[in-house]
């Protein structure tokens, strides 16, 4: 079991839902926010949306109103609700904490969870 386990992703048509799940190793879980990157073939991993300790969201333009990040402290997990998804959400998506983390001097990421979009 790794720090980041990402999963809930698939194939689903363009409109349809998903819900994303990160369980989060607790020594980085809970003093740290979350965030949820996005990363397509040949462009940058991007942020697009991320939630406080506190429990405050931001999210991306491009995602705004469409997804929901939430964290369920209880469990070091959390949650990227994705409604009316659109063909470009097609992607990677990867959690982690916000910035993210450094393991050994390095950026440590998880194995991801594909989002296919079709339209």
């Amino acid at each position: 079991q790794g720090h980041l386990v990402e999963s809930g992703g698939g194939l689903v048509h363009a409109g349809g839902s998903l819900r994303l799940s990160c369980v989060v190793s607790r020594e980085f879980f809970s003093s740290n926010g979350i965030g949820w990157y996005r990363q397509t073939p040949g462009k940058q991993r991007d942020l697009v949306a991320s939630i406080t300790v506190g429990g405050i969201t931001n999210y991306a333009s491009s995602v705004k109103g469409r997804f929901t990040i939430s964290r369920e402290n209880a469990k070091n997990t959390a949650y990227l609700q994705m409604n009316t998804l659109q063909p470009e959400d097609t992607g990677v998506y990867y959690c982690n904490t916000y910035g993210p983390m450094m393991i050994n001097g390095k950026y440590y990421w998880g194995q991801g969870t594909q989002v296919t979009v079709s339209s």
